[in-house]
């Protein structure tokens, strides 16, 4: 079975509802994976999506922030999703689609962490290492690693090697890139041996970003980008990623998200 997996952080589903019709139409992923999603569960544009022939959708929204969905073609056979840190907010839901053998895909928002890479000045960059703190211990915790079917994909808002940035001296001292942040991720990943897909297909020492920010007076020309968004497979399905691509066409689309899609196909 071919499998098909997009995830995007679209900074406000209902806002950019026609990027997602388009992303859906072009390239017909089986799920979609949306971070910041900025709405509500009941304000969710559902009907939209059921007609682009989406029908499963687990939505974990938030009021004007925060927020991710997952949409799907192939069915769910359990939705769940996990609060971090006690702060109330809507930044994690996983589903268990019904293909051969299961599959479960978990969808992160992890908080950006504000601008002071300071923990006791910064309640925001606190937060965001105590939320990859929890992450790492709770997949410490699973059972059955070795044969864990499991996709973790989102915005996770680090970009951890040195080509995942556009400039890894200048940005040491930057939030998404410091060693702190860069060395609790690495601990997530090795909680459960996770793959880091992008980088299956993207040697280390070639540039690679999923993200170019709105202060950019021409973001494709200075090309000052990040990796924050990933896909990672447990050692399970660390052979079936037959290819990846970042949708780095899409944000350069009228109004676009900050983000780029990226797109990985697995074979199951």
């Amino acid at each position: 079975m071919e499998f098909k997996l997009v995830t995007w952080n679209i900074n406000s589903v209902r806002l950019r509802i026609n990027h997602v019709e388009k992303l859906l139409a072009e390239h017909a992923p089986d799920v979609l994976c949306l971070q910041e999603i900025k709405c509500t569960d009941d304000n969710f544009p559902y009907k939209a999506l059921k007609k682009a022939g989406y029908e499963h959708m687990a939505v974990c929204g938030q009021k004007g922030y925060h927020g991710v969905a997952t949409v799907s073609r192939i069915p769910f056979t359990a939705t769940s999703s996990r609060e971090f840190c006690e702060m109330g907010d809507s930044r994690h839901v996983s589903v268990d689609l019904d293909v051969p053998g299961g599959l479960r895909i978990h969808n992160y928002y992890v908080p950006a962490g504000g601008d002071e890479p300071d923990p006791e000045k910064n309640e925001k960059f606190a937060h965001k290492l105590n939320f990859m703190g929890e992450m790492r211990d709770w997949y410490k915790g699973h059972r059955n690693k070795s044969k864990a079917r499991m996709v973790l994909v989102g915005d996770l808002n680090v970009a951890p090697l040195e080509h995942d940035v556009w400039g890894h001296k200048q940005l040491l001292k930057v939030v998404s890139h410091t060693p702190v942040e860069v060395d609790l991720l690495n601990e997530v990943m090795a909680s459960h041996n996770w793959v880091d897909v992008m980088r299956q297909f993207v040697p280390e020492h070639e540039k690679l970003y999923s993200w170019w920010s709105y202060r950019a007076k021409d973001w494709e020309a200075s090309n000052r980008g990040r990796r924050l968004d990933h896909i990672w497979v447990t050692p399970a399905l660390a052979d079936a990623p037959t290819s990846m691509q970042v949708l780095k066409e899409a944000r350069g689309w009228e109004r676009a998200s900050d983000h780029a899609p990226v797109i990985a196909t697995l074979r199951l």
